[in-house]
């Protein structure tokens, strides 16, 4: 099977491929946008003794997709010094449950993960998450500038950047930064600027989310997926209140009302494997919209420019996976910068690039059924006596998924993707499949 996507929405032009090398010393960097991804980065790089602006983008909403982390994510804070303030107003989040049909749901605890790095993580307000991180990036020495940062080319068909005068007199800067970075998430202010190429996933989706009220858990701390007639919902526990999103086709949604809550609030009281406890919840907030949970950047970087987090990539957010692709890249790009080389850089786009591939492998193993159909073999096998044998070295690397491990190692992801086309023993996964 081929390892990575074959979807491409732009195609690579010639022209905007070719780029000069980075300067072998980068000592003064402004990070585009002040989110985790853009503000992990942020604080690596003043600890290390380099100059670092970073612009927010605003005001940004209340409610973004995110709220749920995945262990994998704790060592990141743990090194920004920020996991006990993020504790005191969060919910602890001890594993992840999946419901496939009425009645029938698949709970993963993280503390039954053999040899798990980490085995417990926690559902965040993302409006306090953020804060905490970019105030981080601040006391590690970076600048934070209130400013909406304005990018623009050296010359008109250059591929290198610059920040517009009225940038550099916000900043109070007297010269170009030696590297720019985009970490402005799916505002992508460089790649639309450039014209740079990705692929997208093959699923158009859109995600409506509120926080709610009166809705049921049924494993505490556990961010819930529930598999609907059309498409999936997520239920993830936060302090009190809980945060409901339905990720349904685009052309399948639009056929439920007009407007983006009439949508939610009718889908909520319609579907027919949610609506026995989603008809009965009560939204706190307003609904916010998000489109297209696909995208992967094919260029990750160029003559002085890079690019972090969601302005690299993302993926669909049924596995939580966001946050840890983009402090994992950030942490990548902070030591190319660092250290940086031809090599070190094209070993940080072909990393970046790897990591979103492991994980849309993974979403669509579940979009297919394929995923939950193996999990099933699995508690049967485990009963025979080949399973009894082979158990412990399945156990140790499938559950990693949830907690975000095995996607950043090559076996686990590989063992997963070959069981997931040939482990299936002739049951079909269209039995399971999201629609």
């Amino acid at each position: 099977m081929p390892e990575t996507p074959a979807a491409t929405s732009r195609k690579v032009n010639p022209k905007t491929t070719s780029f000069t090398p980075h300067p072998t010393s980068i000592r003064s960097v402004a990070i585009l946008g002040g989110g985790p991804a853009g503000s992990y980065l942020a604080a690596e790089l003043a600890r290390a003794g380099r100059s670092v602006t970073v612009f927010q983008r605003g005001q940004r909403p209340p409610l973004i997709p995110g709220e749920s982390l995945v262990p994998a994510v704790i060592p990141f804070l743990r090194k920004l010094g920020v996991e006990d303030e993020i504790a005191t107003y969060s919910t602890w989040k001890p594993g992840a449950t999946f419901t496939l049909g009425r009645g029938d749901e698949m709970s993963f605890r993280f503390a039954d993960v053999p040899n798990a790095v980490t085995n417990y993580a926690y559902n965040v307000p993302r409006d306090r998450f953020d804060a905490t991180v970019v105030a981080a990036a601040a006391r590690a020495g970076a600048r934070v500038v209130d400013h909406v940062a304005q990018v623009e080319r050296e010359a008109p068909a250059s591929q290198r950047l610059r920040l517009s005068d009225a940038t550099l007199a916000a900043a109070g800067f007297d010269a170009q930064p030696d590297l720019i970075v985009d970490a402005t998430g799916r505002a992508r202010v460089v790649s639309e600027l450039l014209g740079l190429p990705y692929r997208t996933g093959a699923r158009r989706d859109t995600a409506l989310f509120a926080h709610c009220e009166n809705v049921p858990l049924s494993q505490p701390g556990h961010v819930h997926s529930d598999r609907m007639e059309f498409g999936w919902c997520w239920r993830i526990p936060l302090p009190g209140r809980v945060s409901v999103g339905i990720v349904v086709p685009s052309d399948v949604l639009k056929q439920s009302g007009d407007g983006i809550e009439a949508q939610y609030d009718a889908w909520m009281r319609s579907d027919a494997q949610i609506s026995h406890w989603a008809a009965h919840a009560k939204r706190l907030t307003k609904v916010y919209r998000y489109n297209n949970y696909q995208l992967t950047s094919l260029r990750g970087y160029g003559a002085n420019w890079a690019l972090c987090g969601d302005a690299f990539g993302f993926i669909d957010p049924i596995f939580s996976s966001g946050l840890l692709v983009g402090l994992d890249g950030a942490e990548r790009l902070a030591r190319t910068i660092l250290q940086p080389s031809e090599r070190a850089w094209a070993r940080y786009q072909r990393d970046v690039i790897r990591h979103l591939d492991a994980w849309q492998r993974v979403v669509e193993h579940w979009y297919s059924g394929r995923l939950f159909t193996l999990f099933r073999i699995g508690q049967v096998v485990r009963a025979t006596n080949v399973g009894r044998i082979l158990g412990w070295h399945l156990q140790h690397h499938f559950p990693r998924i949830f907690t975000g491990e095995a996607t950043r190692h090559v076996y686990s992801r590989n063992l997963l993707n070959f069981m997931a086309h040939y482990g299936l023993a002739g049951n079909d996964p269209a039995d399971l499949a999201v629609h």
